[in-house]
């Protein structure tokens, strides 16, 4: 039997998902799946998961600390006795950022067993320096394969040396059943007017400050039947947003609930009328499919991950400059005065994101790991 270890970071929402698809795919092939992650929690990603949701098979190297005030080398070793107890015959891999991560695929070379990237990378989502550039090429080349999220995702390992060939996609998928408006119909409106939907942590890459000066001259265009504005989230930035919001005279219409969990958000996706993403640096950026999930068409800035793959043109929604607010602001007016549109728009997103599904994970890892066992065998 061959046995897959999947290692992200923490498991949250997304990543469950994504296994227990994997589990369903790989059963019939008689392969066994096993998540590892580095801790059970992690301050960045404040995700609740319910223990009694967590599968048997999942495996936290760091059970009971936050996985920022673990000491490095107490985690790599810990790490390393996991993967030497479980004995994997493939490890796949969650990017190459963390040391704990090039940790793994130093033991997946130690034993000779084949190693999967799980990338999101894009080439334009973080400065790049010629130097660290060479160092990734390198450590890239180790992989026999790699799962990635979109063509912006391939094009950059490609950049750094990965074989096309080598490349599978599916990565970046939320388990879309949830969201689904056939699901979340039933939920009261959490606003009672029309409403922009913004989901992200207040941090300076979301853009935050933009779409709210994007937003109060789209109000000034609009006029009274301008829609209001959630923005779901918290971080450093929340103080500056709020003076922001009060001296844009906006208090009336945007709307701060704070961070919500993702059963928390549900009502928000059901009821809104369109959903914004900002960002000027994303690597993907997994809201958005969890808004196309719950029908909505999108807003999306082009310097997102996903931007390339997700958004069509008119159809599921539209992209924008991060730096243009005339452009968001007409994109805005647009949304708001195409009533008659939305629905059409509404069922092209339900019908795209299912390219994007946990089943798109499964199928695409399954790929990659009969790539690299090919390899292996050669």
């Amino acid at each position: 039997m061959t046995r897959i270890v999947v290692l992200f970071t923490n498991y949250g929402p997304y990543h469950l998902a994504r296994v227990r698809s994997l589990e369903q795919h790989c059963r019939l092939l008689n392969w066994e799946v096993l998540g590892v992650e580095l801790s059970r929690q992690e301050q960045t990603y404040a995700w609740q998961v319910d223990r009694r949701d967590l599968p048997s098979h999942l495996i936290s190297v760091i059970p009971d600390s936050p996985l920022e005030q673990v000491p490095l080398v107490h985690l790599l070793s810990q790490l390393i006795t996991v993967l030497t107890r479980l004995q994997p015959d493939i490890v796949a891999i969650a990017g190459y950022a963390h040391p704990a991560m090039l940790t793994a695929l130093g033991w997946s070379l130690w034993h000779r067993k084949p190693a999967i990237l799980m990338s999101e990378t894009t080439a334009w989502d973080n400065p790049r320096h010629w130097l660290q550039e060479m160092l990734k090429s390198w450590i890239v080349k180790q992989y026999q394969s790699a799962l990635v999220g979109g063509s912006p995702q391939a094009r950059y390992l490609i950049e750094l040396g990965m074989p096309a060939t080598t490349i599978c996609f599916g990565y970046d998928v939320v388990d879309n059943q949830v969201f689904h408006p056939d699901r979340c119909h039933h939920f009261p409106r959490p606003i009672s007017r029309p409403y922009f939907l913004s989901v992200s942590r207040f941090v300076p890459k979301k853009n935050l400050p933009f779409l709210l000066a994007a937003y109060a001259q789209y109000r000034q265009v609009v006029g009274d039947v301008a829609w209001d504005l959630v923005l779901s989230g918290d971080g450093p930035l929340r103080a500056q947003l709020e003076q922001q919001i009060a001296e844009l005279n906006l208090e009336p219409w945007v709307h701060l609930p704070g961070f919500l969990q993702q059963t928390e958000l549900l009502p928000y996706f059901a009821h809104a009328g369109c959903f914004v993403h900002a960002s000027t640096q994303e690597q993907w950026g997994l809201v958005v499919n969890e808004a196309m999930a719950a029908g909505l068409p999108v807003l999306v800035s082009n310097r997102c991950g996903c931007f390339e793959d997700l958004v069509l043109e008119g159809v599921t929604g539209f992209g924008f400059d991060p730096a243009n607010e005339l452009q968001l602001t007409d994109l805005m007016t647009k949304i708001t005065l195409a009533a008659g549109q939305l629905e059409t728009m509404r069922q092209a997103t339900l019908a795209h994101i299912q390219k994007f599904s946990p089943d798109c994970f499964a199928i695409g890892l399954i790929q990659a790991i009969q790539y690299a066992h090919t390899l292996k065998r050669g």
